[in-house]
């Protein structure tokens, strides 16, 4: 017996209930179909607002565990000198003056930059240890005082590489002038500490001079 005859027996109130059931079926499948959808959509508003929030810069810094950067290590303290020449004369100075200062009779509002060679010894012809690259200007009025910018960029041995940076007040007529470590780089990294300059050798007519440089570093 076919199917067709089958179905064609079938009472009206059978083929009711299977069409319902039928109608359900795909209702319930519609349903979770949308259900999908709208818990998809849910995530991706979600993720959206978590994106857009971590821009506005609430958040852009975190704690840290100090042994990521060997900071649980116990601090010590180094101690040099270095010979700093800053040469003013001849062909191939090493300090420029880029802005003048604002009257003759001092050297109030000068500007210098400098890339002078650090050396082992006082002679700018012993080993050259690294380079003072930054800048001096005039910041007094009454005296030969400067604002000392610069960093100590090492290039020899084990501290190639690294650096340390001064900031600080320079008396220059003064015996001994203490500046601020305020930090460093490589193996330097979080250092802090002074240095003490004294002056070796200066020439009145041109103004070349040789500082030495005597620096404690506290640093990891």
């Amino acid at each position: 017996m076919s199917n067709i005859y089958k179905y064609h027996h079938i009472p009206s109130c059978s083929l009711h209930h299977l069409y319902k059931q039928t109608i359900h079926s795909n209702q319930n499948h519609t349903t979770k179909h949308m259900a999908k959808l709208i818990f998809l959509l849910a995530v991706q508003i979600l993720l959206l607002v978590v994106v857009s929030s971590s821009g506005d810069g609430e958040d852009f810094a975190r704690t840290m565990d100090r042994k990521l950067l060997g900071l649980h290590r116990k601090e010590k303290l180094t101690h040099f000198k270095v010979y700093w020449h800053d040469i003013l004369s001849g062909p191939n100075p090493t300090s420029i003056m880029i802005q003048p200062p604002v009257t003759n009779t001092s050297y109030f509002g000068a500007i210098s930059m400098i890339d002078n060679a650090l050396t082992a010894k006082v002679p700018m012809n012993s080993t050259v240890l690294g380079q003072a690259q930054g800048f001096y200007a005039g910041a007094a009025q009454k005296e030969l005082g400067f604002l000392m910018a610069m960093n100590f960029a090492f290039k020899t041995g084990k501290y190639n590489g690294s650096t340390i940076t001064i900031l600080g007040r320079n008396t220059a007529m003064s015996e001994v002038r203490e500046m601020p470590i305020v930090g460093g780089s490589g193996l330097f990294r979080f250092a802090r500490g002074y240095v003490e300059a004294r002056t070796k050798w200066i020439n009145l007519k041109n103004g070349d001079a040789t500082v030495e440089y005597s620096c404690y570093v506290l640093h990891y």
